[in-house]
Order: structure tokens, then C-alpha cells, then sequence
């Protein structure tokens, strides 16, 4: 079916059609041409016959000598009849047995030969002698109508002389058809070969392959069509390659940020989002438990329609499993029509829970001042207003006052390390150190208040480690804290035990104590600032501490490149861990 839509075909089946017309136009114009003049010829040449007789009649009187001088003269196809003025007629004998002899009575009934008997002009033409035959006529007379001579011979001697031409004819054309078909067949298959071969080059830049070339047979338009097409090849993978490049950033620069961004047809469905939105629409999904990838939210629908019809921008806020997001909706324009929406959708829980942070920052550094203020304000007015009548209570009084004077300034010189540390304003003076030094003498500096609440204090190595590389005073603050939070936290009789470790290339660093433990509530919040585990925790403890020790430890670690993280167990112990390397 394909071959007989092919350009091949067409344009052979034209050429076909053109040349069959012209041919049998002319083949129709040369028969009719051809079956004239062989009418003609005859008739002129019989008439030549009759005229010849009647000269060599008219020269011999003799009608004796009739017989041979018009068998002299005629051909065997044809008959002579000779009409004499007195009535009476000659005729000869003919090879062809079907030719009827015509009679005067016949002539006479002729209107078109019955004048040349009166010798008014010679008269040639077709007649029909009897019923399905027909002949060829001619009549001259002689002497004034003396005698009159008739040559007449078949029509069917014509008709085979008129159809051998014919046959000519036609086979000439059939020949000609023939030969300018093959050529003709030839020709569009020299002109279409090109064109398939760009055809078959246009599939191959259809499915990408934009290195294809087509080969330039010919130096003509198709040849130069050829050149084009290499051409358009070459530009549309220069053109490809610059979009797909293109592309890619597009993708690469929303896969990279932070911020999920969706775009949307008016038709509400998603052309383009990166990891952010996909996430952002997961947890939506989730939440409102859908599993349809095409389900959107009823509040980015409503978006959506608003940006669409009001052609503004729309913004909302919305909380989605715990975390605070930001969509901000944009039209697309396409000229003057909006074809589409793009939303930027921003977490903004960071952002949130860094205000809320900032908030209870201040109101715990306000009410962590406000009780050492209200004391020393209180114990100050009374000693100026003499309400200490001995030297004792003043002395009782001045001692409260300074006790609270340096539980501030602790406070806010740990505020102001754990400050510089957050801006990455304290350089740490890394050395070598010996390690096993380092922690005995951490050790021997809490032996004495474990063992004043009867607490078992330890130190376990194992590790052959002997130097690491640290900020002797940093981290000595940090075991510092742990175990003086472990010794307050831990009742009497208990254990807090300092275990070293190597592991591959780093040291880890445990403080396990029995005491009194986190509850899981509190677990994920230890390291805030200000946080403040179990109020039930402080109940033995003769000092207060500020909420900071923590937060400034777990800076200090991630200083030095580490970790530190805490597992606990209410009512079994705790056991802080960090990890720093060990180079």
C-alpha cells in the first residue's frame, strides 16, 4: 500500500498519463490524416485509371480492342464499366468475385454520378452497390457523353491499406509508450532517491539522531535541498544541545534549592517541581491520607483559582506535620493571557522557632536575673537600712549578696562564651596533649566532692592512645560540665565513671553515672539554652545551675569537628557521649 503512495509512483504514474494522452491524441490525428489520404490516393488513383481508358478509347475507336486496352490500364482489385451513349455498357472482370457489376439503370438512379453521363464533371466518392457493400467510384466522360467510363473497387482495399497504417501507428505508440514509461520510470526514481534519502534522514532527526547526513547526489535544487537539510541538521543539534544545557541548569539550580518550587498550568496540574515541593506535597498527602499522586490540597486549589481570575499574587501559611510553611503563588503570563501559576514554597520553621527561641531566650535570661537582682536589691536595703543588727547577720547578708553576684556574672559570662562560640569568634588553641594526663587531672579535681556525697568516681582507658590534639582549657570545660552534672544528679552511693575509647580515627569520650535520669520528654532538648530538665531533678541540689553548661558543651564539641549526643534511661542513669578526632 505504501509503495503505491510513493512520490516514485505518482510522479511515473503522471508522466505515464501525459505522454498516453499526447500519444493518443496524436495516433487518433494521424489515422484520420492517413484513412483520408489513402481514400484519396485510391480515388484519385482510380480516377487516373478511368481517365487513362477514356483517352486510349477515345484515341481507338475500336471497340474491339476495349478489352485489352483497360486490362492494359486497370489493377486487378478494381472493375471498369463503360456506358456508351447509345445505352448500352461494357464491364471487366475483377479478381475479387464479391464487386457487383454496376448497370445504367443503376448510374442513371445515382444523382451524384448520373452527371457524368450528361459530361458535366468528373464525380469520385463511396457508394454502396448493394446491401453490405461498398465501393469506391469514380466516373469521366468522353467525346461530349459519347461514352462514359466508370472504375470502381472495394472499400475493404482502402480499409486494409488504412488499417496496416494504423497498426503502424499504433505500434510506433505502443513502442513509444514503452520507452518513455522505462524512461519516465527512470527519471522519477533519479529525482525521488534524493528525497527518500532525506525522508529517511528526517525519521532519524525525529528520533534524535542529529548527527545523520543525507549524501548530495546532484548539483541541482534537490542537491542544494540536500545541503539545506545537513544544514538544518547541524543547527538543530547545536540548538538541542544548548536547550538540553539549559535545561539541565534549570534543573540543577531547583534541585539545589532550599526552597520548593511547583509550576502549574490553568488546568491545575503540575508541569515542574523539585525535591522541596515534591516533600512538601508528600507530607500533605500523608497527613491528609491520600495516596493519589495527583491530589492537591483544597487551600493550593483555592490559591490557584485566585491567581488565576484576580491575576495577583496570593500568599498563605499553612502547618503541615509539624513544620511551618510559606506558599507564595505568582501568575504566568503568555502575552496578555495567564497561562499558568508558579509557587515558591519556603519552610519557615527554622525562622519560627528561631523567634520563639529569641522570645524565651530573653524571658529566661530576664527571670534567670530577675531572682539574684530581687535578692541583692532585698539584703541590700536591709543592710542600709540597718535592719541586721549584728555583724553576723550583715556579714550573713553581704555573703547572700555576693553569692548572687557571682551566680550573675557566671550567667553572663557563659552567655557571652556561648555567644562568641555560636559566631565562631573564639579561636581554639589546638596542641598535642597527653591524653591519660589530661583526664587524671579532671578526675583528681572532682575526687573530693564525690567523695563528699559518697559517690564512686572513676576513670576507664581503653585505648593505648597516647597524645591527642585539643584545646586543653575548652575541653577540659566541657568534662568539666558532665561530670559535675553527673555527681549532682547521682544519689548517694552511686557510680559516675569517665570511659575512653579509640575508635578508627577518633576518641569518644563517655560520662555514665546511675543517678536519677532524663525523661524521654525532656531527652531531645537538653542541649537548648536555658533548658531545664525535671524540675524533680533539682530537689538535692545544693547549686543551681544556669541551663547553659550543655549548650556550650555541644558547641565547643562541634568546634573540634565532633558530636555529642545522650541516652537515658528515668530512675537508671545517663550516659553523655562525644567524639572528636583524634588529629
Amino acid at each position: 500500500m505504501m509503495f503505491w503512495r510513493g512520490v516514485v509512483v505518482k510522479l511515473w504514474f503522471t508522466f505515464l498519463i501525459v505522454i498516453f494522452v499526447v500519444l493518443a491524441i496524436i495516433s487518433f490525428l494521424l489515422l484520420e490524416f492517413f484513412d483520408g489520404y489513402h481514400l484519396k490516393q485510391a480515388e484519385n488513383r482510380l480516377l487516373n485509371q478511368a481517365t487513362k481508358i477514356a483517352e486510349l478509347l477515345e484515341i481507338n475507336q475500336q471497340q474491339l480492342d476495349t478489352d485489352q486496352i483497360v486490362e492494359t490500364v486497370k489493377d486487378d482489385s478494381s472493375r471498369i464499366t463503360i456506358i456508351f451513349d447509345d445505352g448500352t455498357s461494357w464491364s471487366s472482370t475483377s479478381v475479387d468475385e464479391n464487386l457487383p457489376m454496376i448497370t445504367l439503370e443503376w448510374i442513371t438512379g445515382n444523382d451524384s454520378f448520373h452527371s457524368v453521363l450528361t459530361n458535366e464533371e468528373d464525380v469520385g466518392g463511396q457508394v454502396t452497390l448493394q446491401p453490405n457493400v461498398q465501393v469506391l467510384m469514380v466516373g469521366t466522360s468522353v467525346n461530349n457523353g459519347e461514352f462514359s467510363v466508370f472504375a470502381y473497387q472495394s472499400s475493404e482495399v482502402v480499409a486494409k491499406t488504412t488499417k496496416q497504417t494504423s497498426n503502424i501507428i499504433l505500434l510506433a505508440a505502443g513502442i513509444a509508450i514503452i520507452l518513455m514509461t522505462i524512461f519516465a520510470f527512470f527519471l522519477s526514481s533519479r529525482i525521488t532517491e534524493p528525497l527518500i534519502k532525506m525522508r529517511e534522514g528526517a525519521l532519524e532527526l525525529a528520533k534524535g539522531e542529529f548527527k545523520t547526513r543525507v549524501p548530495i547526489l546532484t548539483h541541482d535544487e534537490i542537491g542544494e535541498l540536500a545541503m539545506a537539510f545537513n544544514r538544518m541538521g547541524r543547527q538543530l543539534s547545536y540548538h538541542i544541545d544548548a536547550l538540553s544545557q539549559e535545561k539541565e541548569q534549570l534543573y540543577s539550580i531547583l534541585r539545589s534549592m532550599a526552597d520548593g518550587v511547583m509550576t502549574f498550568n490553568r488546568e491545575a496540574e503540575i508541569i515542574l517541581s523539585n525535591p522541596p515541593a515534591q516533600k512538601f506535597l508528600n507530607d500533605w498527602r500523608y497527613e491528609s491520607d491520600v495516596d493519589s499522586e495527583d491530589f492537591l490540597p483544597d487551600d493550593i486549589l483555592y490559591m490557584l483559582k485566585n491567581v488565576i481570575h484576580l491575576e495577583t499574587e496570593q500568599m498563605q501559611e499553612v502547618t503541615v506535620q509539624g513544620r511551618n510553611w510559606v506558599m507564595v503563588m505568582t501568575p504566568l503570563y503568555d502575552e496578555t493571557k495567564v497561562r499558568g501559576v508558579v509557587a515558591v514554597i519556603r519552610d519557615m520553621t527554622d525562622e519560627r522557632k528561631m523567634d520563639q527561641l529569641r522570645e524565651e531566650f530573653i524571658a529566661n535570661v530576664s527571670h534567670e536575673l530577675r531572682t539574684p537582682i530581687s535578692m541583692m536589691q532585698g539584703y541590700s536595703e536591709a543592710i542600709v537600712d540597718n535592719i541586721a543588727a549584728t555583724i553576723e547577720e550583715k556579714n550573713e547578708l553581704a555573703s547572700i549578696i555576693r553569692d548572687e553576684s557571682l551566680r550573675m556574672g557566671r550567667l553572663v559570662n557563659e552567655l557571652l562564651d556561648l555567644a562568641r562560640i555560636k559566631a565562631g569568634h573564639v579561636q581554639l588553641n589546638k596542641e598535642q596533649v597527653e591524653l591519660k594526663a589530661f583526664v587524671d587531672r579532671i578526675i583528681r579535681k572532682f575526687q573530693g566532692p564525690a567523695n563528699d556525697q559518697d559517690i564512686q568516681l572513676e576513670l576507664e582507658l581503653r585505648t593505648g592512645l597516647q597524645m591527642i590534639y585539643i584545646d586543653q582549657d575548652r575541653l577540659e570545660q566541657v568534662l568539666t560540665n558532665l561530670i559535675d552534672n553527673a555527681i549532682r544528679h547521682t544519689q548517694l552511693k552511686g557510680n559516675v565513671k569517665l570511659l575512653v575509647e579509640k575508635e578508627k580515627e577518633k576518641v569518644r569520650f563517655s560520662v555514665i553515672d546511675t543517678g536519677s535520669g532524663i525523661s524521654e520528654e525532656d531527652l531531645p532538648f537538653v542541649f537548648e539554652r536555658f533548658y531545664k530538665a525535671d524540675k524533680s531533678r533539682m530537689k538535692t541540689e545544693k547549686r543551681k545551675g544556669t541551663g547553659l553548661g550543655l549548650s556550650i558543651a555541644k558547641n565547643i564539641v562541634e568546634a573540634h569537628d565532633g558530636s555529642i549526643s545522650v541516652q537515658s534511661k528515668q530512675g537508671e542513669g545517663t550516659t553523655f557521649t562525644f567524639v572528636i578526632p583524634e588529629k
